[in-house]
């Protein structure tokens, strides 16, 4: 594997996003992480991200020298770049013209790093500080027009610096870049698949979990049907699923769920819990706060759901990579977003273990998995629905009246997109209740009642998302019908902001 060590840089999780494509294994740690934690995980180099500090800050952030002590490959980027000059004795002071966006890389060294790569290409350059005397043992491997040390390297101890960022598109050879440094400097083989994730993580379950139990908690989303199949595959009949009802969910889900797993052969636990869930979210209108209320709620009812079913060991969610990173706060780097349910909401004291398959992935390589484990489309196609449900979407209170009121709006805006064959085009699509009212007109009659959003966004992983530009007769056809069907709204608006800045969910 690869470990990239997080110093807060925006493009931390696409530099991971690219050395996955390259089927080279790699995990994000803050930069503070105990080394100790990585000395049995087989790590074959290091990638130390950009980041907003300077060096000359009183209180930037500083890597543990034994990082550069290992005798693994270092690639550092930006911020990174300057940590490994300093760390070798170079010196830093900060730059006349502070260079930000396109720039032309004239490349002085095609050895290694650079093997293959043109002498002149675009490359997308950020940096306050700039190198003024280089390390002993280190040498200038491309400048720019207007910075003469672009690039830098220690071909002995495999110690290379770049001061642009080669993970974002703007950089025209990144990608091979990147390539070089994985394979021909870490010696990397480009082996990890989909197929070979599936093979070690059977394993590895099978490992940990002996002859106990487990008890998942099952959506019928991609995320955790594709842990019940990997778990299902490992342990059998030791898999408990549990699906859970909490009162958030969209029209006749409870159901449908229920209908769609039963042709997976999984050991299925329905429960209805939607009165506890309405119940404990009375009065809370805080979006961090709901969070805090549903997630310790579904550990409630899965640890009940235990105690009928017997001994019970480990509870398993289907916990992404994309939540985890959103989820942890690195002095910094990497700000907590928001809370997850699945990840920062519970109990410190929770009586079962916590088991995680795909908590290491992005979203694509979910579906990827998916497809191995041969799930119908039908799972595949459905749009991702976030552990809260409803919760997130009703902006406000959260009451039963208006959970059915955004079920029946969310139900038209979902059956017009299938209608019009525009559903598989969009990654992700709801609509949000918002707690304003307006006036409007119906008849002869001034009403006075609710607004709601439809969102709908194109993705990758949802770590960024653009809005969807769906045709506007669509839009037009869709807002009418839920005017003319959904009693209590008079006003549809459309969500045009792209993530970042936004969230693709409002809360």
């Amino acid at each position: 594997m690869v470990l990239i060590l997080d110093f807060g840089s925006q493009y931390t999780q696409l530099i991971a996003r690219r050395i996955r494509e390259a089927k080279v294994y790699c995990e994000i740690a803050p930069y503070n992480v105990d080394r100790s934690i990585y000395v049995d995980r087989n790590v074959r180099g290091y990638v130390l991200s950009g980041g907003p500090s300077s060096l000359s800050d009183e209180d930037a952030p500083r890597l543990d020298g034994g990082f550069f002590d290992t005798d693994k490959p270092i690639l550092g980027i930006c911020y990174g770049m300057h940590l490994a000059a300093e760390h070798f004795g170079g010196e830093l002071a900060p730059s006349h013209n502070r260079e930000y966006g396109r720039a032309h890389l004239e490349v002085t060294d095609s050895h290694a790093l650079f093997s293959g790569i043109p002498q002149r290409s675009q490359v997308w350059m950020s940096h306050g500080d700039s190198i003024t005397r280089l390390p002993d043992g280190f040498n200038t491997i491309a400048s720019t027009d207007s910075l003469p040390v672009a690039a830098i390297a220690d071909h002995d101890r495999k110690i290379y610096g770049l001061q642009f960022h080669p993970e974002v598109h703007h950089t025209e050879e990144g990608k091979n870049i990147l390539q070089n440094f994985l394979f021909d400097i870490c010696g990397l083989q480009g082996d990890w698949t989909p197929e070979s994730f599936v093979e070690s993580m059977v394993a590895r379950i099978k490992a940990t979990v002996g002859d106990g139990r487990v008890l998942l908690g099952i959506s019928g989303g991609v995320d955790s049907t594709v842990t019940a199949m990997l778990l299902s595959k490992a342990i059998g009949d030791q898999l408990h699923a549990v699906f859970v009802d909490n009162g958030l969910l969209r029209k006749n889900e409870f159901q449908d769920v229920i209908d769609m797993l039963s042709q997976l052969g999984i050991n299925l636990h329905p429960v209805d819990a939607s009165a506890l869930f309405l119940e404990r979210l009375a009065g809370v209108t805080d979006p961090e706060k709901k969070r805090k209320v549903i997630g310790p709620t579904f550990i409630d009812v899965f640890e009940t759901e235990a105690e009928k079913i017997g001994q019970v060991d480990y509870l398993a969610q289907g916990t992404l990579y994309p939540d985890v990173i959103e989820s942890v706060s690195f002095k910094g780097p990497s700000a907590t977003i928001k809370s997850h349910h699945n990840v920062g909401a519970l109990k410190e004291r929770m009586k079962l273990k916590l088991i995680e398959p795909l908590r290491e992935l992005f979203k694509d390589e979910v579906r990827a998995l998916g497809r191995i484990l041969d799930l119908p489309e039908q799972f595949m196609r459905r749009h991702p629905f976030p552990g809260p449900g409803l919760a997130v979407r009703i902006l406000g209170e959260v009451t039963k009246e208006r959970c059915d009121l955004l079920r029946e709006v969310d139900a038209i805006f979902i059956e017009e997109l299938y209608r019009h064959n525009i559903y598989d085009d969009i990654w992700q699509a709801f609509a949000v209740l918002l707690p304003v009212k307006a006036v409007g007109v119906m008849g002869d009659e001034r009403t006075y009642e609710n607004v709601v959003a439809l969102r709908a966004v194109t993705s990758t992983d949802a770590m960024t998302a653009d809005w969807s530009r769906i045709d506007y007769d669509i839009l037009a056809t869709i807002s009418n019908r839920i005017i003319r069907n959904v009693k209590g709204v008079n006003r549809v608006t459309y969500d045009i902001s792209s993530k970042p800045p936004a969230t693709i969910e409002w809360e």
